[in-house]
């Protein structure tokens, strides 16, 4: 999975992309001083790892990753250059999902590109840089299509859903699949544009509104509530500090500032729910480790995440849900106890399956 983070400068991206990375991409108070995307790979904490880990004595542990790119801070004009923006606007189209950062504190120290903090019309700005550069292509494909619909049934419908689909980029809208028929939204995804990207909203407070939302948040929250988008608040000044804890003490940081959470962690679960992602788990003497696949995987697939000779030659996978594993002890036990079952091609994968995949090429 990679997640682009973007926002217009000065917002905080660069810096809550140091805090949850750790890679150290350049940070300072002017506009573009990230000017090649920065990635950083983060591990995904699951607890599960540890408790099968000490239940196989496994030599190694081995989390699922996230990658991160800190894009540079797109500016007004960025779809028609402005700012770098082609080159910008190029590397978000490279990423599964956005995380836009959108500024919700005040600091007379930090300046804005704008002039003025306000989060709402941020948002429109970088929302309509997205939509104008997509417009274009869309255009583009109108034509293309245009001419291929004369003597093509397929083609005519597809007419119709860019037709349709250029008419919510001219209004200023980011298309949704709640727009589109199933077969339509299944078009409209394969075009790659942008502005169907899934997107996240990183609202960044300060520290005393982490807890309660402050006007700036909760305007942000109104006005994306209708597309079913989800607002996380993260304070970078906080994250920069949970950064350099160990895990104790960041839980005990957490606790003390009231959260549950760490901003990071927030953005992988959100992130997870936008791509529609689960983990299933293999573990033994060797090695205890997690997969990142699609929900609706079926059993070869996923077994094709390991090796493609596992899938090429897949007979079965015996599944053991964790709970059911660590309610029993052992794969022995749950064995014995005929909770781990043998599934064949047909199986759709769940999060938490612990699996042992059967092949033979």
């Amino acid at each position: 999975m990679k997640i682009g983070i973007v926002g217009l400068p000065n917002v905080g991206k660069s810096t809550i992309f140091n805090a949850i990375t750790k890679a150290g991409a350049e940070s300072a108070n002017y506009p573009f001083c990230t000017i090649d995307p920065n990635v950083g790979v983060v591990t995904v904490p699951d607890e599960r790892l540890e408790v099968l880990e000490k239940m196989y004595q496994s030599k190694r542990v081995v989390p699922t990753t996230i990658e991160f790119v800190d894009i540079a801070g797109l500016v007004r004009g960025a779809s028609k250059g402005e700012g770098l923006g082609n080159k910008f606007l190029s590397h978000i189209r490279e990423v599964d999902a956005i995380a836009h950062v959108v500024r919700c504190f005040e600091d007379e120290n930090v300046v804005h590109v704008e002039g003025k903090i306000d989060p709402l019309d941020d948002l429109e700005t970088i929302n309509l840089e997205l939509i104008l550069a997509d417009l274009e292509m869309v255009d583009r494909r109108v034509e293309k299509t245009r001419k291929a619909a004369k003597g093509d049934k397929a083609e005519r419908a597809n007419l119709e859903i860019l037709e349709k689909l250029k008419a919510i980029l001219e209004a200023g809208r980011m298309p949704l699949d709640t727009d589109f028929s199933e077969d339509e939204w299944q078009y409209v995804s394969g075009l790659q544009l942008i502005s169907t990207k899934p997107v996240l909203y990183i609202a960044n407070v300060s520290e005393d509104d982490l807890i309660s939302d402050n006007a700036m948040v909760k305007a942000l929250k109104e006005k994306v509530s209708g597309d079913n988008r989800e607002v996380i608040k993260i304070s970078a000044k906080i994250e920069e500090e949970i950064a350099e804890l160990d895990d104790e003490e960041k839980a005990l940081f957490l606790t003390d500032l009231g959260l549950e959470a760490s901003g990071l962690d927030q953005v992988i679960r959100a992130g997870y729910k936008l791509l529609g992602l689960i983990t299933f788990l293999t573990a033994g003497p060797e090695e205890t480790r997690a997969w990142t696949i699609r929900k609706g995987t079926k059993a070869p697939q996923a077994a094709g995440k390991i090796h493609s000779d596992i899938e090429r030659g897949f007979i079965r996978a015996e599944i053991t849900t964790y709970e059911q594993l660590v309610e029993a002890g052992s794969d022995v036990k749950a064995k014995e106890l005929g909770v781990t079952r043998i599934e064949g091609k047909d199986y759709v994968m769940q999060d938490g399956d612990v699996t042992f995949f059967r092949f033979n090429v």
